[in-house]
């Protein structure tokens, strides 16, 4: 196969800031060409380049072996190149037809030629594995939908190459197992495909060769046959990364949260909570599984406040918190990390330093004589920026310009100072390199060896395995099961996450009480 597109000696700097340094790739016709790296390594700063977002510092670009000045993404578009982004560029008022053909013109202008659009995209969907409701308003589809109409869009409009910056973050597992099917039919039918992530497992599934970049420099590409996740963690880290979790066995304390039959209404049937029931104690965590839109939401959502709980009771350390203020909830002593990090984790607008004091700037030693003290919170946001490796130029940018990883980092230090008796964290790792999700896995077990209680949502299987003493498995709304971590296995968990349970009904239970659940 010939190479289709060069990136030659690329520089781009932020100001002072050098964000990629010096880093040649290239992409072959037919090949999915993975780009590995740490948050904040320089991977989407590189795809930006590539796409006409961000204009090189220095370095050339090679197409078909022709220098190119890709000056905006409508001439990116233009030369065939396609880029998915990780938060999609979708109206979500509009259809998913109506999104697709966007600012393009139509054969029958002024008019829009819907019908023999329509026709294309059908059969661009059918040859790709993709299956989307065009009359569908994209307001109303789920995650992994939505990225099957940024595909199409990308593909509706002639796309060759397709960047996809981390594609995977927010899928299901079999959201991803789709996702794969899509790009291997893609490349076998000639399109590549640069495929940037941070997660071992699938880019030695997906790929055919791996670029490595660290600290916004090229530190190699490898053929993907024949590569173990340890190495390329070494390389990507720079260091030897523990892999599995390590956990201590500790004795629960007092009971620190208890629900009481929860209902809580959901946005649809699935994600309706229905008689929801257990407790967690001082020095447990406990993880909640479960296909994404369950009720995973909901749950977490009503114990902070942030939805309404229809019936039932939220006891927090003896004291009924049922739908109290969420101010007041995080006052009492809960912390909370969000599934949506932009929307709800962080104002955009603000700098790092008053994200940072956003739960604290009304109390001491934040505020002083009446007055935030800014000198005390930049402080503790430049301790809180190197003890969680988060990469910034300062700390004084504002959090719209974080990756999405480091974004997570910061609001997860955040959330940690508070020294709260409870987390509330919802997919604590989305978006986290292997080298970052170590190192917050073992922040987690130091609040659980400090007697902290932790409520874990994850649709990482292994995550929820290795690091709950408790796993409660919701299906529709509703408990299918309530194990012990150690007392079962994947297989079995993913049956419970369909509603399937034994015929004994040994995994059923609605009230979580450590011990009972035994071999």
């Amino acid at each position: 196969m010939s190479i289709i597109l060069e990136i030659k000696d690329i520089v781009k700097k932020f100001g002072a800031f050098t964000a990629i340094n010096q880093v040649s790739l290239d992409l072959v016709e037919g090949e999915i060409h993975a780009i590995l790296g740490e948050n904040g390594a320089g991977k989407t700063t590189l795809m930006n380049v590539l796409y006409g977002l961000y204009e090189p510092t220095e370095g050339d670009i090679f197409l078909n072996q022709k220098k190119l000045n890709i000056s905006s993404p409508m001439k990116a578009i233009e030369l065939g190149i396609g880029m998915i982004h990780q938060h999609f560029m979708l109206i979500k008022a509009f259809t998913v037809l109506e999104n697709i053909i966007l600012g393009l013109e139509s054969e029958k202008k002024p008019f829009l030629d819907k019908d023999s659009a329509r026709k294309k995209i059908i059969r661009i969907a059918n040859e790709n594995n993709l299956t989307v409701d065009l009359d569908a308003v994209v307001a109303d589809l789920s995650v992994g939908q939505q990225q099957q109409v940024e595909i199409l869009k990308a593909l509706y409009r002639g796309a060759k190459i397709l960047i996809l910056d981390e594609p995977t973050a927010v899928l299901t597992p079999q959201e991803c197992v789709k996702l794969f099917r899509t790009l291997q039919i893609l490349a076998n039918q000639g399109h590549s495909i640069l495929f940037i992530s941070h997660k071992l497992d699938e880019v030695l599934e997906i790929s055919n060769r791996i670029s490595i970049l660290r600290k916004g420099v090229h530190i190699c590409t490898i053929e993907a046959v024949g590569v173990d996740k340890a190495l390329l963690a070494e390389l990507m880290v720079g260091r030897e990364c523990e892999l599995t979790v390590k956990k201590d066995s500790i004795e629960p304390g007092e009971v620190v949260l208890e629900a009481k039959n929860l209902f809580i209404n959901g946005s649809n049937f699935a994600s309706n909570i229905k008689n929801v029931s257990f407790e967690i104690r001082q020095g447990q965590i406990i993880g909640i599984a479960g296909v994404d839109g369950n009720g995973q939401r909901e749950l977490i959502e009503g114990i902070a406040g942030l939805r309404k709980v229809e019936s039932g009771s939220v006891v927090f350390r003896g004291q009924d918190i049922t739908n109290n203020k969420p101010s007041d909830i995080l006052e009492c002593g809960i912390a909370f990390v969000p599934e949506d990090r932009n929307k709800v984790g962080s104002i955009g607008k603000f700098t790092l330093v008053e994200n940072v004091i956003l739960r604290t700037h009304h109390k001491e030693p934040n505020v002083h004589t009446h007055f935030i003290d800014y000198k005390y919170a930049s402080k503790l946001t430049e301790e809180m920026i190197e003890e969680y490796d988060i990469r910034t130029a300062n700390q004084n940018i504002e959090a719209c310009m974080l990756s999405g990883g480091n974004l997570q980092k910061l609001i997860m230090a955040r959330e940690i100072h508070t020294d709260s008796d409870l987390l509330l964290a919802m997919h604590p790792t989305r978006g986290l390199d292997v080298g970052a999700i170590e190192f917050v896995h073992q922040k987690l077990l130091e609040l659980r060896e400090n007697k902290k209680a932790i409520i874990l949502v994850s649709t990482e299987l292994d995550e929820i395995m290795e690091m709950s003493d408790i796993i409660v498995v919701l299906y529709n709304g509703e408990i299918t099961g309530v194990v012990e971590s150690s007392c079962i296995d994947k297989e079995s968990i993913g049956q419970l996450m369909l509603g399937e349970t034994n015929s004994n009904g040994r995994y059923q239970s609605s009230t979580i009480s450590p011990g009972d659940y035994t071999e």
